[in-house]
């Protein structure tokens, strides 16, 4: 259950480099981990961290976190690979395609691995603004889910940006929602976010939000 917004990272250096193979890693310390605003850590701290490389159009990466469902087979660990293509349209506009396989090695007695084919289309106006969208398509659970985000850059190293994200099908039809706000300073990005769904009778964890994150 990656975060979409190192996805859309993955892309855009796809993108960048289009001649030149590229190799980065990244690892985030996080107050809680929150894919598609539901904790998969329980609402405790979260240490994840990936790989990607790319050459010309194409990307591959891996990600992964420690997770807490409080499930009978105590997973603890979520491991994605991914891949696909991007690149741009003549008038500017990024398009992105590719597949996210999520792994939960410890999950021994649930079948808890499925597999999300997804587009997006991307682009930055000239007043800075930049807005994203994705769609998700998963073929094992029969869902269906849309990421929209829409970023803008203070300046060179500070950003605020808003996310809203709906299951079109499945899972309740449920929707959620992030603003957030990021800072880089000394190679680190330190990231704050206000986040929320409207999930009903999801549990606990599900129906406690909003609340804050810091990654």
């Amino acid at each position: 259950m990656i975060r979409k917004l190192l996805l859309a990272g993955v892309a855009a250096m796809a993108v960048s480099a289009p001649a030149v193979a590229e190799v980065s890693g990244n690892v985030a310390l996080s107050t809680e981990y929150v894919w598609r605003g539901i904790s998969q850590s329980n609402e405790d701290l979260a240490v994840s961290g990936g790989f990607d490389f790319s050459q010309d159009i194409f990307y591959v990466g891996t990600w992964a976190s420690n997770v807490d469902f409080e499930d009978p087979d105590d997973t603890n660990l979520e491991l994605d690979l991914y891949g696909g293509v991007a690149s741009e349209f003549g008038n500017g506009v990024g398009w992105d395609l590719g597949f996210i396989y999520y792994m939960y090695p410890s999950a021994d007695s649930s079948d808890l691995d499925f597999v999300e084919l997804y587009g997006g289309l991307s682009t930055e106006l000239e007043n800075g603004l930049a807005l994203g969208g994705y769609l998700y398509w998963d073929p094992d659970n029969e869902t269906v889910y849309l990421d929209t985000s829409a970023g803008f850059a203070v300046t060179d190293s500070f950003g605020v940006d808003a996310t809203l994200g709906a299951y079109l099908d499945g899972f309740d039809e449920y929707t959620n929602w992030s603003l957030g706000a990021t800072y880089s300073a000394v190679g680190l990005d330190f990231d704050l976010r206000y986040w929320g769904n409207d999930v009903d009778g999801g549990g606990d964890i599900a129906d406690e939000p909003p609340r804050w994150t810091l990654d």
